[in-house]
C-alpha cells in the first residue's frame, strides 16, 4: 500500500468560507466514495490483527500497535451504519492525524485528487440532523460526487469513549 507524506495537520473547516480545495485521499465504502484531506493521513496500510477491547462504541473494531504505538481502529462501515462486510485484500486502514493518531477502516483505496474549491459544493440539508457536521461538502469530479469528510468531527473523541 502506498504511504502518504507526513503533513503537518490543517484544520480545513477553522473558518466559515476556508478555502476547502485541495488534495483529498478518496476511499470507497459500500457503493459510495468519500475524501478526506491528505492533510490528515498519515500512511495507508493493509488490514491486520486487531486486539478487541471490550465496553466499547459498536464501531470501534479495537486497537493495533503500529511501530510500537497503541492505536484505536473505527470500522467507518459501521459508524455510518452500512453492513458491516468481510475484509479482503483490498480493504485498508488508513491512518489519520486528529490531534490522536486513528485508524480508519475503509473498502478500498482509490487514489488522490485535487480538488479545486469551485468544484466543491456544500454539502444538502437531507433531514438527518447533526449527520451533516460530518461533511466538508460535495465535490464534483469528473461525473462523479465524492462526499468530502471533516474527519477530525466523524472521529470526536468523546463518541470513541463512548
Amino acid at each position: 500500500m502506498p504511504a502518504i507524506a507526513d503533513h503537518p495537520p490543517v484544520d480545513v473547516n477553522s473558518s466559515p468560507g476556508a478555502d476547502l480545495g485541495g488534495k483529498y485521499l478518496t476511499f470507497a465504502l459500500d457503493r459510495e466514495e468519500y475524501g478526506v484531506s491528505v492533510l490528515k493521513v498519515r500512511e495507508i496500510i493493509g488490514i491486520q490483527d486487531i486486539t478487541k477491547v471490550p465496553q466499547t462504541a459498536a464501531f470501534v473494531e479495537g486497537v493495533i500497535n503500529l511501530r510500537g504505538k497503541v492505536i484505536p481502529v473505527i470500522d467507518l462501515r459501521a459508524q455510518f451504519g452500512l453492513p458491516r462486510m468481510q475484509y479482503n485484500e483490498e480493504t485498508c486502514i488508513i491512518v489519520v492525524d486528529v490531534g490522536d493518531m486513528v485508524g480508519i477502516i475503509v473498502d478500498t483505496v482509490r487514489e488522490v485528487h485535487n480538488i479545486p474549491a469551485s468544484a466543491i459544493e456544500p454539502p444538502p440539508t437531507l433531514g438527518a440532523e447533526g449527520k451533516q457536521d460530518y461533511f466538508l461538502g460535495m465535490a464534483k469530479v469528473k461525473d462523479d460526487v465524492k462526499i468530502l469528510l471533516d474527519i477530525d468531527r466523524v472521529l470526536k473523541a468523546e463518541k470513541l469513549i463512548q
